[in-house]
């Protein structure tokens, strides 16, 4: 391939809009453009002058599969602008409900966009109609892990998405302990489908090395989705209030998110699964971590593709969390916290299944929104795809279009 244009209006199998522009010029890429495509909808415009306690549940609007990400971290960030500190009991069952999160969504992802790859077939439409076939029995693990997921998210904070039950403080309405036992059941007859996903991409052999920097909460209760600091490859520590500030924004014209590369040094990064096993895998749950130790032997790894594997891990990780939790909570009666309304600022940073999400809330004495501020893993990483991208065309162009 010497001199090509090559334009993918709709890169399939993402969860967004996003299209691809690339120019190979005498044998080398001249240009090449990742394009975010979806446009802004002013969320974080429509919740000026809202009362705090109904700011969360709108916001978790934003996004459909990642929804109860984005009503925790409003949660926090509310809650922080009010000093109001939950119980242990509401922070359990909303970890709880945040492993449920990470199991539907990573499934999501791994058995319906990347299995085709690995099986090298189009779509899992493609898949044959045969018990024996390995592509037929990993879509069928799909459906048990992704309703396990599902089940666990609705018994904790009653629904799969746009949750009704978690409020400022606390829950609205506490689940029902007498299923617990159904659940932990369900989660360990969900455990050896795990297992063959996490060998399916511990032995994929696609490879991508690029030497990123890698960004994702640490120093939380273990491994930690909801809580932590902000930490580097380099080993460099930001408090969650200080983030904004430690990332510059790059204006990308031909997109419509913006970007995000480190203020001091200008370099790229990358959030998501990959980051944070490569950072934080030795805090995983010792179960996850005796199961999984032949491929977790694998990190800290460059290769983009192991991103997958990381995601498949975390699944692991997540269905043992979810079981040693509900194994051991006793759900009281306990009602949210409530503080009456003061001015403040407050910041919620949350790990969302691609990584670290940031919600920045200004309350004023009334308990109304006046400034709030949302950056979203997907623009954090938008300089860093592209440029594994120009990596990835580069070393391809052998290839035919």
């Amino acid at each position: 391939m010497h001199t090509e244009d090559i334009t993918i209006d709709n890169i399939t199998k993402v969860e967004g809009s996003a299209g691809l522009k690339v120019s190979i010029v005498d044998g080398k890429v001249s240009d090449l453009e990742f394009i975010v495509k979806d446009y802004r909808r002013f969320y974080t415009e429509a919740v000026k002058g809202k009362p705090i306690i109904a700011v969360p549940s709108f916001l978790s609007r934003i996004c459909g599969t990642c929804s109860v990400a984005h009503l925790f971290a409003a949660l926090e960030a509310i809650e922080k602008s009010q000093e109001i500190k939950n119980s242990e009991q509401t922070m359990l069952l909303r970890r709880l409900a945040y492993d449920g999160l990470m199991i539907r969504d990573h499934a999501l992802h791994l058995y319906f966009f990347v299995l085709p790859d690995v099986l090298g077939i189009d779509s899992i439409l493609d898949i044959p109609d045969d018990p024996n076939s390995k592509g037929h029995q990993l879509l069928h693990d799909s459906f048990a892990v992704k309703k396990v997921g599902s089940e666990l998210s609705t018994a904790i904070v009653g629904a799969i998405i746009h949750a009704p039950f978690p409020t400022v403080g606390g829950f609205l309405k506490l689940p029902d302990q007498t299923k617990f036992p159904d659940l932990v059941h369900q989660l360990e007859e969900t455990r050896p489908k795990v297992l063959k996903l996490v060998e399916l991409f511990g032995i994929w052999e696609e490879t991508l090395v690029r030497n990123s920097d890698y960004l994702c909460l640490a120093g939380g209760n273990g491994y930690d989705f909801l809580a932590g600091e902000i930490v580097n490859s380099n080993g460099r520590r930001v408090p969650e209030e200080e983030f904004h500030s430690f990332l510059k924004s790059v204006v990308i014209p031909y997109s419509q998110a913006e970007g995000y590369v480190f203020s001091d040094s200008h370099e790229d990064y990358l959030v998501g699964s990959l980051a944070r096993i490569n950072l934080n895998r030795q805090t995983l749950n010792p179960r996850t971590q005796t199961d999984t130790a032949k491929y977790l032997a694998k990190f800290p790894s460059n290769n983009v593709f192991h991103n997958n594997l990381a995601q498949a891990v975390e699944i692991l990780q997540c269905i043992d969390d979810a079981i040693e939790i509900l194994q051991s909570i006793k759900v009281v009666d306990e009602k949210p916290v409530k503080k009456p309304a003061k001015a403040g600022t407050g910041v919620g940073v949350i790990e969302a299944p691609r990584g670290i999400l940031y919600h920045l809330a200004e309350v004023n004495g009334s308990g109304m929104i006046t400034n709030y501020d949302v950056i979203v893993p997907t623009s954090q990483n938008q300089i860093n795809i592209e440029n594994d991208l120009k990596k990835y065309f580069g070393e391809n162009l052998q290839k035919d279009k």
